[in-house]
């Protein structure tokens, strides 16, 4: 592993799944401060202080920014039976149809959501969100015609794409994806500006010394450079997106104010 020989030391994945990354950030924010210990993270870790009455945790205050890893764009996708072919005839039948049309996502909150609610509010039109239990089946819910558009990592939309089984309208970067390299943005669809796409970062305690989270992040920023690690980021559909430990800290609190505006004005909760 290209980090673990730039460091001279094994860098051990310890995964802790559930909770979108509470049950991680937990284990961290209890774990000496001397960045040895990162959590490595998602949109989740910026929506959840929003949508969960109690956190152990004050993202902002008891962690630091190392740097961002990798990015992804969202595709806005739908099953190829659908009278649209474009993004603008989506949004013309949507405002044809208010509250009938239905959109998925991999879970009630996370990326995909926000980025679904942003493109409804810049559109300006009603559709409902369906929350399914992860990409998979939100993916298949499409294809079966049982919702009518998708909002997904570009990696659970392409090979459906490319099958013909789904319609790919657009992608929410502000860069068209390497990926689908025909299928325009949405900001080029009529809506300057529009960006939302999933996000992978580390962060460490918030008391760790700033030389051990200035080298890590440099380290890291290295490895994403690295020809090997860029091949096998671009088969899962994601792009090295490193920042410096300030840059990213000023990412984390543009993405919890956008993101709080969002889940308040839903009046959305998991508990």
């Amino acid at each position: 592993m290209p980090l673990s020989r730039a460091l001279g030391q094994n860098v051990i994945v310890d995964n802790r799944p559930g909770g979108n990354t509470v049950i991680g950030a937990e284990v961290v924010v209890r774990a000496p401060a001397d960045g040895h210990t990162l959590l490595l993270m998602a949109p989740s870790f910026t929506i959840n202080p929003f949508v969960r009455s109690k956190l152990s945790y004050d993202p902002l205050k008891d962690f630091a920014g190392v740097t961002r890893l990798a990015s992804t764009a969202l595709v806005i996708s739908v099953h190829p039976s659908l009278p649209a072919r474009t993004l603008k005839q989506f949004i013309a039948l949507a405002r044809a149809r208010p509250g009938e049309l239905t959109y998925a996502t991999a879970s009630i909150i996370g990326g995909q959501r926000i980025a679904g609610e942003m493109f409804k509010d810049a559109a300006r039109i009603d559709i409902v969100n369906v929350p399914y239990g992860g990409g998979a089946p939100a993916t298949t819910a499409v294809i079966g015609g049982h919702t009518t558009m998708l909002v997904a990592n570009v990696a659970e939309v392409a090979p459906h794409v490319a099958s013909g089984k789904l319609r790919a309208l657009a992608v929410t970067s502000l860069a068209r994806s390497g990926v689908l390299k025909d299928v325009p943005t949405v900001a080029e669809s009529g809506f300057p500006g529009f960006d939302s796409t999933n996000w992978f970062g580390a962060v460490a305690r918030a008391a760790t010394p700033k030389n051990a989270i200035d080298r890590l992040s440099a380290e890291i920023a290295r490895a994403l450079q690295l020809p090997e690690v860029n091949d096998a980021l671009s088969r899962l559909g994601l792009s090295a997106a490193a920042m410096s430990p300030g840059e990213f800290d000023a990412f984390l609190r543009a993405e919890m104010e956008r993101n709080g505006k969002i889940i308040r004005a839903l009046n959305l909760k998991v508990d």
